[in-house]
């Protein structure tokens, strides 16, 4: 290695289902406070906690996440959760990106909610001498990130759920202004969460 200094990239793991304008706050805010190179939203396969068939089918995940980033070029999405079957847990993920990419340091984003449970993920200690993680900070939430290296950071943020606007969506909401335009329209012509 060089004394040219590695790309820093932070990754955005989640379902994305679907992607909302409080991901994209979050990932931006990150960005910046953060000096970030590139955020890369890598959309789950099929996460550990999630049930498989709850999940709209990958590839109009995938799609409203092009969606969604077009315009921006830091922000990139990633598939290698989609390149392995089964249940997808973060080290066999971040193993997978430092091969790949020796070049790049990775940063993986976490909810100020999620620190709190960071001591229960498969091979916890192996994976945080791997990478470091960055904690948005959740109002009502204090974590203990002691314990674990977490860069503890405060960022503008839209407080949307994905799974209160399916809900909306279900029940013939429009999403409008909750959603980037152009994923809205998308879920609007292919029918996504219309109910059944």
């Amino acid at each position: 290695m060089t004394g040219q200094q590695k790309m820093k990239v932070g990754l955005l793991g989640g379902t994305f289902d679907p992607p909302h304008l409080g991901h994209l706050a979050l990932a931006q805010g990150v960005l910046e406070a953060c000096e970030l190179d590139e955020v890369w939203f890598m959309p789950s396969h099929r996460p550990p906690h999630k049930n498989g068939s709850d999940i709209t089918e990958n590839h109009h995940r995938v799609e409203m996440v092009q969606r969604a980033i077009e315009g921006n070029p830091k922000f990139k999405v990633t598939l290698i959760e989609f390149e392995r079957n089964g249940r997808s847990f973060t080290i066999d993920t971040i193993e997978i990106l430092k091969a790949n990419y020796p070049d790049i340091d990775f940063h993986f984003i976490i909810g100020g909610d999620m620190i709190e449970d960071l001591p229960n993920w498969h091979r916890i200690d192996e994976l945080s001498k791997m990478i470091s993680f960055i904690g948005v900070n959740r109002p009502g939430y204090h974590p203990d990130k002691e314990q674990y290296e977490v860069s503890l950071i405060d960022v503008p943020q839209i407080d949307l759920s994905s799974s209160e606007i399916r809900r909306d969506l279900s029940f013939g909401k429009s999403g409008r202004y909750l959603l980037p335009e152009s994923v809205r329209i998308l879920i609007e012509e292919k029918g996504l969460y219309e109910s059944k």
